[in-house]
């Protein structure tokens, strides 16, 4: 039996988008995608929060003495950090194909869970094998997650109002690094508890907390916009019209959808602006899972030590969460993806730029320390708050559903294949205090980023003047109607890419 929503939506079917887009001018849709943030975006937010915080906190264990009392070396602990990338990077565009069949409260939920048992099981090893074991399982888990709370985002909200959202979900990996920090400094002070040291306290309570909401994310996150339980009638109306009109949400997508995302997947994959922004995910997956897990590390290369070093990470973190979720705003008004991208990425350029100019073989010791710290104010935030406009922009320009899915996966697979790299860079292929070759190594990526970045942003805006073009020659006899949304690929001249 058809939901009235559903219903609805057969009644709006000849409807095209230009009719259906949100004006988001009156009270009712105002409050309408109020309520939806305050029941999804909590939800989201901790749960990417919880996946960035139960993914960095080993590096904080490591500088409060992991790698001493297990016994590994340097280069052990750098195939500790490669081993969860792993299955994480090969499960991404597999775990939206199972999310679109099973839906997103059983699977993210269970996700949520999974790793947090992972993540707890590491405060309980006992030498290298238990540790590699853990690893793999939390990679295993937390692959699934950022592909699909991407494209659980993109599912619930217009292509013009998105980037904010995603820039609020993805400030929690921001927060989560500068909290871990926080925490790990609380924790540490339990060495000795219960028999083990700190450094486990930190494992074992962050995984326990993952446990436990995962079980409140399976009541509470409602798997499609028209499940949305705050939402009174009218505004379920308000919102599931809106998502019909900028071709978001498509009642004929609901039959095969396993075996199309397979082709879709085909599809995608050759197309120009997916693959030149899959490509920008490469290169700035280098920096993300590098700061998540060596930050406290190099903090502690330019002066800083112990419990301090844990501390004097924080401020970098907040710093980029701040100016991801401000320039969101710009972004989401402007429909601007490609120009945040470029600023994150020059700025970004810069913060890694002074670092390895102020190398303590060229400068000062002190003052180089000085430079190189300030220099984290810079290098973070670009890194951090690139991910959330390249998400978006990726969404924004891929159609239909099941394409977007894959695009989405495809573009969160590349940038933790991407990181890859980075778990070897600090400390076993460039060794502190200097990372001379790792810094070096950033800046030449950075500058792959704003290639990428630049031709992609080209490549749409000729398209654009393509597509106005030929929806100028199309007789409105030879069309008909204009299609709606729904009826369309990206590749149609009736769709407009976001720039």
């Amino acid at each position: 039996m058809k939901t009235r929503s559903e219903e609805k939506l057969t009644e709006w079917s000849h409807v095209n988008a230009a009719e259906c887009a949100p004006s988001l001018g009156l009270a009712s849709e105002q409050r309408a995608w109020r309520k939806m943030d305050m029941t999804v975006l909590p939800l989201i937010t901790m749960m990417y929060f919880l996946s960035s915080l139960d993914r960095s906190n080993i590096g904080n264990a490591k500088i409060a003495g992991l790698q001493h009392d297990i016994g590994i070396t340097t280069n052990q602990y750098s195939l500790a950090l490669t081993i969860a990338l792993i299955p994480y990077v090969l499960v991404e565009v597999p775990a939206n194909i199972v999310m679109l069949r099973i839906g997103p409260r059983v699977f993210l939920s269970t996700l949520v869970t999974l790793w947090g048992v992972a993540c707890t099981l590491q405060g309980v090893v006992r030498d290298y094998p238990d540790l590699l074991a853990c690893r793999f399982f939390l990679g295993f888990f937390e692959g699934g997650l950022p592909p699909g709370v991407f494209f659980y985002l993109a599912s619930f909200y217009p292509r013009r109002m998105l980037q904010f959202r995603m820039s609020i979900m993805f400030s929690a990996s921001a927060f989560a690094s500068a909290f871990s920090g926080l925490l790990a400094a609380g924790i540490l002070k339990m060495d000795g508890v219960g028999g083990r040291p700190g450094w486990a306290w930190v494992f074992i309570l962050e995984g326990l907390f993952s446990v436990l909401f995962g079980a409140i994310v399976f009541i509470l996150l409602p798997n499609s916009p028209s499940s949305v339980y705050t939402l009174n009638r009218e505004e379920r109306d308000i919102v599931t019209l809106a998502l019909f009109g900028d071709g978001i949400l498509d009642m004929n997508e609901q039959t095969n959808r396993g075996r199309r995302s397979w082709r879709e997947l085909g599809r995608s994959a050759v197309q120009p602006q997916v693959l030149l922004l899959c490509s920008a995910a490469l290169f700035s997956g280098e920096m993300l899972i590098l700061f998540c897990s060596y930050l406290p590390s190099i903090v502690a290369a330019v002066g800083y030590e112990g419990t301090r070093a844990q501390l004097m990470s924080v401020p970098p973190f907040a710093v980029g969460a701040i100016l991801s979720i401000s320039t969101a705003i710009w972004a989401d008004r402007f429909a601007s993806r490609g120009a945040t991208v470029i600023f994150f990425s020059l700025l970004s350029t810069a913060g890694f730029a002074i670092f390895l100019v102020a190398n303590p073989d060229f400068v000062h010791r002190a003052l180089g320390n000085h430079a190189r710290y300030g220099s984290l104010f810079l290098a973070v935030p670009g890194t951090y708050s690139i991910v959330a406009p390249l998400g978006t922009w990726m969404a924004n320009n891929t159609a239909p559903l099941v394409r977007r899915a894959t695009s989405v996966a495809l573009l969160t697979a590349c940038g933790n294949a991407g990181a890859i790299l980075s778990t070897w860079l600090y400390g076993t292929l460039s060794p502190a205090p200097a990372y001379t070759a790792a810094t070096i190594t950033l800046l030449v990526l950075q500058v792959g980023i704003l290639i990428c970045a630049a031709t992609a942003w080209a490549y749409l805006a000729w398209r654009n003047r393509v597509k106005a073009r030929r929806r100028a020659e199309v007789r409105v006899d030879e069309l008909g109607t204009m299609p709606s949304a729904q009826e369309m690929s990206d590749e149609s001249i009736w769709f407009q890419y976001v720039m």
